[in-house]
């Protein structure tokens, strides 16, 4: 299967707050937020929800398609990728802004404040879908967090060449309309959303679950330390545990690398509860280190992971295709 990512492609600015943030807020002030927080650490690393994706179905040898834009600073970023099995081909370099950039601030229970600036991301929009796929057959669009004019060009396109899509608009909800929200989902073979992301997602679209339910193929809900939920209209939801006792050590990119398992995992034909378990293992990979890309697929490991979270038979079913990766 043959996967477009298109969306954000960012640097990654990324500090560590010592304290919680709840006990900064007073509850009688939340009208007039003044806060300002001293940082232990801060690690500045390749980012992007899109470039996150790409380089976890890269890893996993899908020779993703990444489709965003950036900056003139791009080009060390570009060569990362392509090492590691991400075609940048699609890649739009714009002659006017820089690389996105996402500030975030982690604190000691793992909640984050963060910021975007979108720069080149601006432009994303002048990605022309159709001109990717007359290049290389496209099998899978998936359309994650951009400049929401580019996601919902994207997603028409996808229709508009009958290739299935997923949606994932996670961080980008609190900027789209209504309507933006209802055309990004309407008809997606995947819905990736975070379980507060899928109560935004319902207010935003005036829709009720079972209305979601009724207009993509399937849902599927990270859920943090509870693992994953995986719906489909008619057919019972099914949990998937996280990965227990990993210590986390930066939490950001950790549902990107989850949508890069589950989607390998469903190109490789297996069974969505199969999917779900390596997504689950990959993103514990990443909760354990600082930077969404500081990790290697590693099979063996995996497998060891699969095996003793999972059991020996949903590991088996991963064997035969990461067994080929060594």
């Amino acid at each position: 299967m043959r996967i477009a990512v298109t969306g954000s492609i960012a640097t990654d600015h990324l500090m560590a707050f010592p304290g919680r943030f709840v006990d900064q807020l007073l509850p009688d002030q939340l009208e007039h937020v003044s806060l300002s927080f001293l940082v232990d650490t801060l690690q500045v690393r390749r980012g992007g929800v899109a470039a996150n994706i790409a380089y976890g179905l890269g890893g996993l040898r899908l020779d993703p398609l990444l489709a965003g834009a950036v900056g003139p600073d791009f080009a060390e970023y570009e060569v990362w990728l392509k090492e590691h099995g991400v075609d940048t081909g699609p890649v739009y370099v714009s002659a006017e802004h820089q690389t996105a950039r996402f500030m975030c601030i982690t604190d000691q229970d793992s909640n984050q404040i963060a910021s975007f600036y979108a720069g080149a991301m601006a432009e994303s929009g002048r990605i022309d879908l159709r001109t990717v796929h007359a290049r290389t057959p496209l099998d899978l669009i998936l359309v994650s967090p951009n400049d929401p004019a580019a996601m919902v060009r994207h997603t028409e396109q996808a229709r508009e060449l009958g290739i299935p899509f997923a949606a994932d608009p996670s961080q980008q909800l609190a900027r789209l309309s209504g309507a933006q929200v209802r055309s990004l989902v309407t008809g997606a073979r995947w819905l990736f959303t975070n379980e507060y992301e899928s109560a935004l997602l319902r207010e935003r679209a005036e829709w009720s679950h079972a209305d979601v339910l009724d207009r993509v193929g399937t849902w599927v809900t990270t859920l943090g330390g509870q693992g994953v939920r995986i719906e489909s209209k008619g057919k019972a939801p099914v949990t998937v545990a996280a990965v227990p006792d990993v210590h986390a050590e930066d939490p950001t990119g950790v549902g990107d690398a989850f949508r890069s398992g589950f989607l390998a995992a469903v190109s490789w034909g297996l069974p969505l509860e199969t999917a779900a378990q390596l997504g689950c293992a990959i993103s514990a990979l990443v909760l354990a280190t600082v930077g969404s890309q500081a990790y290697e697929i590693q099979p063996e490991l995996l497998l060891a992971t699969v095996s003793a979270v999972y059991g020996d038979q949903a590991a088996g079913l991963l064997e035969p295709r990461l067994g080929r990766l060594t």
